[in-house]
């Protein structure tokens, strides 16, 4: 699994979320027309919520307050297409530096290692 970083402004941050969260199928408002066009729209079948990904604000990764960043983890045929749909619905979104990438995907990693840490220790006791 390939692991990549994003950053957007904090005015992007609603629409990026949404985006992230939005599944067509599991999505009860559309036709089964509807839901006919999404399984032959190539970009409509790039499903977020289907990844592992985290939304963070810059300021609890030590990074610019002012901007929101996407860790994102999934396959990297889902990544071909993925990165310019991102960049087609939020404008302002573009990739981290590689050094940036790897501190931001070191958090997120320490952090995820934490808490699956901490449900170990609640559970296993």
């Amino acid at each position: 699994m390939a692991e990549r970083v994003y950053e957007c402004d904090k005015g992007d941050h609603e629409k990026l979320k949404r985006l992230m969260e939005y599944d067509p199928y599991l999505d009860k408002s559309l036709t089964s027309e509807q839901i006919e066009q999404v399984r032959n729209d190539r970009y409509a079948n790039i499903i977020f919520a289907r990844q592992s990904y985290v939304l963070k604000d810059g300021s609890s990764l030590g990074m610019d307050a002012k901007k929101y960043y996407l860790y994102l983890k999934a396959g990297e045929e889902f990544f071909k297409d993925a990165e310019e749909k991102l960049k087609k619905e939020i404008t302002g979104i573009k990739r981290l530096d590689e050094e940036s990438e790897k501190k931001v995907i070191s958090i997120i990693n320490e952090e995820e290692s934490k808490g699956n840490y901490g449900i170990g220790m609640i559970l296993g006791g």
